[in-house]
């Protein structure tokens, strides 16, 4: 009984376990049957809405990085002000 169950237990250990990403989760989770085709190798039949949405998607980043970034300069050019107040009001004392 001992030879059988190291050999279970090293069989656990020598079969390949596949990879499973956080996005294959999301899509497994948003739909169980499309997550199930794109296994299976099959193409979606809405590649144009695909398109569309990824490019939507690629706007919004782009939009977001410029917010990013002019906030940044807003909050140095905020700061360098301050620093010339700071300066200018210690000048005239």
């Amino acid at each position: 009984m001992q030879v059988y169950h190291n050999s279970i237990e090293n069989l656990c250990y020598t079969l390949p376990m596949p990879i499973i990403r956080a996005s294959e989760i999301g899509s497994y989770l948003y739909c169980r049957r499309a997550w199930h085709y794109r296994k299976q190798g099959v193409e979606s039949e809405n590649q144009a809405e695909l398109a569309a949405g990824t490019e939507l998607h690629r706007q919004h980043g782009r939009k977001i990085l410029a917010s990013s970034l002019s906030r940044i300069l807003g909050l140095i050019l905020f700061l360098a002000a301050i620093v010339l107040l700071v300066a200018y009001c210690t000048a005239q004392l």
